[in-house]
């Protein structure tokens, strides 16, 4: 990779590095009021401005360097700007700017370098877009700053034409020679712009900016002398000037704006402090309600907004209202597994109500007798003390409808079955062991 195409590259990455991060940290949003803040987005802030300027063009850079020159002269320089701030610590600037370069010999021996005296170069133009970058400010504490440095970092494009006087005195001047056909007014020619600066907040609208530029031309040329090979010519801008904030007055200038202090400021913003009080009493209200809403006094398994029968005594299984359920009758004098129809319980899983395979059998020779003899059936559901009472008795109901499914869809009329849920009522087994628990999740069969 060549100097040219490196430094392009530098330079076009850093621009677009720097404005996608402010693209993302930055969204646009609609302006709700003049009192800005700054997480509400560019949307409530003014973000463009156009700027002036005139200062001091040189041939030699502040960090030094090789020259084909040993003496400067100081000439005129002014320029105009316009730039769009992406974020309070970043913006994409425009400028254009022109003047004149030069420089003489007068100080080498003979007052003459690589057989020239001296060199005088207009520049037509030099046009570029830089990235802004907001690097720190005095008064950081402050709601709104009013000093800011900065830096900046480009690529652009100059018009120029350089005039050299040879030791003999003989001048030759490029403009309108220019070119390889020599048919051109000026030389064209990329650079790469770098530069730190100041900024006063003079008012909400104006801006006084103290800055300076060095400028990496992308060739050998600028001065009209070609020194040594793989030599590239600079120049440097310093300027003052002033920036117009554009837009509505009721917003304020995105530039100027400091979260840090923003942030600080508006925690200790009465009002707002006032809202999070208020939103703590409505937060602590609902809690309130939600607890009310889970109350159950008599312990029974119903909220007492829900339940129809309060102060139910302790270990009383109710229905859905909260009322007792209706005793079931007493149990005939049968082996604890199996009932009076001679069929042994159908069993279920925990919670479930879904039918075991091993069941099967069971229930096909009930419904053969079914179908084969007449007559109908009752099935009783029954579950272990896990869970609320109200819970369980559904749970129940479910399972003796389950069993109910089976039956009629293997042909059993469904008027000939009857379905009931007695919940943790009449238990087969105790409830405090694991072993009684699965015995007494079934569904019990008793022939009318």
């Amino acid at each position: 990779m060549n100097y040219s195409t490196l430094k392009k590259g530098l330079a076009v990455s850093f621009v677009a590095l720097m404005g996608a991060t402010s693209l993302v940290n930055a969204q646009d949003a609609p302006a709700s009021s003049s009192s800005a803040k700054v997480f509400g987005g560019r949307g409530q802030y003014r973000t463009w401005s156009i700027g002036v300027n005139a200062g001091v063009l040189s041939p030699f850079l502040a960090i030094g360097g090789s020259n084909d020159f040993k003496n400067a002269e100081v000439n005129l320089g002014y320029g105009i700007s316009l730039k769009k701030q992406l974020g309070h610590a970043f913006g994409l600037e425009g400028n254009i700017f022109r003047g004149k370069v030069s420089g003489t010999n007068k100080d080498m021996p003979g007052g003459v370098n690589y057989g020239v005296k001296s060199f005088e170069t207009q520049l037509a133009y030099a046009a570029d877009i830089r990235g802004v970058v907001n690097v720190a400010t005095v008064d950081f504490l402050r709601r709104e700053n009013s000093v800011n440095f900065f830096v900046t970092a480009g690529y652009g494009l100059a018009a120029y034409a350089p005039k050299t006087t040879s030791a003999t005195g003989v001048v030759t001047d490029w403009k309108d020679k220019a070119g390889k056909n020599h048919d051109k007014t000026y030389i064209k020619e990329a650079y790469i712009p770098v530069g730190v600066g100041v900024k006063f907040k003079v008012s909400d609208r104006v801006a006084f900016n103290l800055g300076y530029t060095m400028h990496f031309v992308d060739g050998n040329n600028f001065d009209g002398v070609y020194s040594y090979a793989g030599h590239k010519d600079k120049f440097s801008y310093g300027y003052a000037g002033l920036e117009f904030s554009l837009g509505s007055k009721s917003k304020p200038d995105l530039e100027w704006v400091n979260p840090l202090a923003m942030m600080y400021d508006e925690l200790k913003d009465p009002s707002l402090r006032q809202e999070v009080e208020a939103l703590k009493n409505r937060v602590s209200n609902v809690e309130k309600s939600v607890e009310d809403l889970k109350k159950d006094s008599d312990g029974d398994g119903v909220a007492d907004q829900f339940d129809k029968c309060p102060n139910t005594p302790a270990g009383t299984a109710v229905d859905g209202s909260g009322c007792p359920l209706p005793k079931a009758p007493e149990p005939t004098t049968v082996a604890p597994t199996s009932n009076v129809t001679g069929f042994e319980p159908i069993q279920f899983e925990f919670n479930s109500s879904v039918l075991k395979t091993e069941s099967y059998p069971i229930l096909d020779k009930l419904s053969s007798g079914l179908r084969e003899k007449g007559g109908k059936v009752t099935l009783k559901g029954y579950a272990s003390s896990e869970g609320t009472a109200a819970y369980n008795l559904k749970l129940s109901k479910d399972r003796a409808n389950s069993v109910k499914t089976y039956l009629v869809n293997s042909g059993v009329n469904s008027s000939a079955v009857v379905t009931k849920g007695y919940g943790e009522a009449n238990p087969v087994a105790s409830n405090d062991t694991e072993e009684g628990r699965i015995r007494n999740r079934r569904v019990e069969s008793s022939r009318n």
